[in-house]
């Protein structure tokens, strides 16, 4: 397992090393031991998610505020998307960067973003199945989210933008500059 910084503080890549063999393979996704002594903290993961999504599926940009703040820690079953990951913690030396990578069930990488960060995906192949471990339950009064193509932030989410199927929900989600400050989140 190859566990990797990105450049925002406190999110990371995990790699796994596949055995491949006449039956087909076998990796180890999540080890709590080397896991926790990479980054230097316990995360007590307490909630798996799951879904499932069509091609041109985006979901996001989503997070949970105060004590219900959520880490994540995610990777695509069977397809592949492109995983965005927005910090919105303040005190955070990477406040506001984007981080973006394409997971699948070809490169197995998991992404792991701390608590403050807004977190969205869209579907880039036929289907896919997003998997995900929370370390903190979902609390629908702390939810929180940012519309995806919010020029602040001008992410390229690698999918033509009218072309995407996207929820009335994070259709009507605000942008960043019209954000309540209660609704920025603070590690």
């Amino acid at each position: 397992m190859k566990i990797e910084k990105t450049h925002i503080e406190g999110c990371y890549t995990i790699t796994p090393k596949i055995f491949y063999d006449g039956r087909g393979y076998f990796f180890e996704s999540y080890n709590h031991e080397k896991f926790t002594s990479f980054i230097g903290k316990n995360v007590d993961f307490v909630q798996d998610n799951q879904s499932f999504s069509t091609k041109g599926v985006l979901r996001g940009l989503h997070f949970q505020k105060g004590e219900y703040a959520q880490a994540k820690l995610v990777r695509v079953l069977q397809g592949k998307v492109l995983d965005v990951t927005v910090d919105l913690r303040k005190d955070s030396p990477s406040y506001l960067k984007v981080f973006t990578m394409e997971l699948s069930d070809k490169n197995n990488t998991q992404v792991f973003m701390p608590r403050g960060c807004a977190h969205g995906f869209v579907t880039l192949s036929e289907s896919a199945i997003f998997s995900y471990k929370c370390d903190n339950y979902y609390n629908k009064a702390s939810e929180g989210g940012m519309l995806f193509n919010d020029p602040f932030f001008n992410i390229d989410w690698k999918f033509p933008e009218k072309e995407l199927i996207i929820s009335e929900k994070d259709l009507v989600l605000p942008t960043f500059k019209e954000l309540k400050e209660d609704f920025i989140i603070k590690s």
